[in-house]
């Protein structure tokens, strides 16, 4: 792929935009790094096509892009507008700060006749003009192998590990809902130092599972099930409701991003879980007892101003 030439920030200004959707995250970002959000609206043609307008120069400056990508796809449309628009206006560099990256969940060819959806993203964040991606929890670590640019790959860990401390934690197993999650609920385990165990599913297709099956022990345990997103809560609730056969005392979960769709709100209310902690990338649809919201505001914050120093990002990383 060929590069545009890219501008050398000609002063250490800092401008951070808001995609409309992340306003609410985009808002505590900001209160967090001591900034406010810069003069930026979108304008909308009767067919419903979007102008994004940033009403101050930003030329020379270091240009935050924040917005997740989640559904409509506006929201991703949007942002590759605000990324050149912000390159057309001679923004001396161009972050675009990504709490949740959509469309990673296809990230490879698992059948025939099928897109590869987070490498073609990633073309097209580069082909919009970025000059780096900071995210949360991709939903594969081999996400970042497809941009050629700087990815920040910040971990949920940061944010939910300290709300973990906060609890007695003597009687817990985690587990992890499927063998993908593996390596993430491994890092808990081995952090609390902990035991793990497995939920092993299988699909049919997308949303559907036909099967699942426990490898280990969870006999009066309280479990947390650790995942990164939460679509429609059907793994998670099912995972629940096997965990309990097998003789735990409870079973909460984590999750970073929130997507909940479809029935995911009535089939947690229904649940076994206890508990779900989430993180902000994405905003809740409406407000359940079950589900705890913890912030990513003050991590992205810190990863902003970070990368205005040219500081170490690795320091916010949980080892």
């Amino acid at each position: 792929m060929s590069h545009k030439p890219r501008l050398t920030p000609m002063n250490e200004k800092v401008t951070l935009l808001s995609v409309t959707t992340s306003q609410y995250l985009s808002e505590q970002i900001a209160e967090a790094y001591g900034h406010e959000l810069g003069q930026f609206r979108v304008a909308r043609f009767s067919d419903g096509e979007m102008q994004p307008i940033i009403e101050e120069s930003v030329r020379g400056e270091y240009v935050f892009i924040i917005g997740s990508t989640f559904q409509p796809s506006d929201n991703l449309m949007e942002m590759l507008l605000t990324i050149d628009a912000a390159r057309r206006a001679s923004a001396g560099y161009v972050c675009a700060v990504m709490p949740y990256f959509g469309y990673a969940r296809q990230d490879r060819k698992d059948r025939p006749r099928v897109p590869i959806s987070a490498k073609l993203i990633a073309n097209l964040l580069e082909a919009a003009g970025v000059d780096r991606i900071m995210t949360l929890d991709f939903h594969a670590d081999q996400i970042q192998g497809f941009f050629d640019i700087p990815v920040d790959h910040l971990q949920s860990q940061a944010i939910f590990f300290p709300y973990f401390k906060e609890q007695n934690m003597s009687n817990v197993i985690f587990a992890s809902p499927d063998m993908g999650g593996v390596k993430r609920a491994r890092a808990y385990a081995k952090y609390f130092e902990r035991d793990m165990v497995i939920c092993d599913k299988y699909r049919k297709r997308a949303n559907e599972i036909a099967g699942m099956t426990l490898i280990g022990d969870v006999s009066g345990a309280d479990v947390i099930l650790v995942d990164d997103l939460i679509d429609t809560a059907g793994t998670l609730c099912r995972a629940a409701d096997l965990i309990m056969e097998k003789g735990a005392k409870s079973v909460r979960a984590v999750a970073t991003h929130p997507m909940l769709s479809g029935n995911a709100y009535d089939n947690i209310e229904n649940s076994q879980l206890t508990e779900v902690i989430v993180s902000d990338t994405i905003p809740l649809k409406r407000q359940s007892d079950k589900i705890k919201v913890i912030s990513s505001s003050k991590l992205f914050a810190t990863a902003i101003q970070n990368t205005h120093d040219n500081a170490s990002i690795s320091q916010l990383f949980v080892n």
